[in-house]
């Protein structure tokens, strides 16, 4: 059997949320049936420990911990990876920009 295919897929899913850039680890991404949505599923978080290290992972964890799956519009994922291991999921602020570039079609300059 190919080890490749055995193997558990992991994914890092960066994506902006309210002027934040959220970093998060998922096993699962989907197509939403909801037209213009990516379904995130089954995040991965580390062992909870006693100190904390960064406070935007236990906000993570707060708010996807008991979500079954998220949907998350296209226009705001930035890149999805799949990675040989989950890393820290965390928050980063955005550039502090209010303005996220429209999505446009390309134009055919045939025409």
């Amino acid at each position: 059997m190919d080890s490749s295919k055995s193997r558990t897929r992991t994914y890092r899913v960066q994506f902006h949320n309210a002027r934040q850039i959220y970093e998060v680890y998922v096993r699962e991404i989907y197509t939403s049936d909801i037209y213009g949505f990516v379904e995130l599923r089954k995040f991965v978080f580390g062992k909870p420990s006693q100190v904390v290290i960064d406070p935007s992972e236990e906000k993570l964890r707060s708010e996807f911990g008991d979500v079954d799956s998220t949907l998350v519009p296209v226009h705001a994922i930035i890149r999805i990876d799949e990675v040989k291991k989950e890393g820290t999921p965390k928050i980063t602020e955005g550039d502090g920009s209010n303005v996220m570039p429209f999505p446009m079609p390309v134009q055919d300059k045939k025409r």
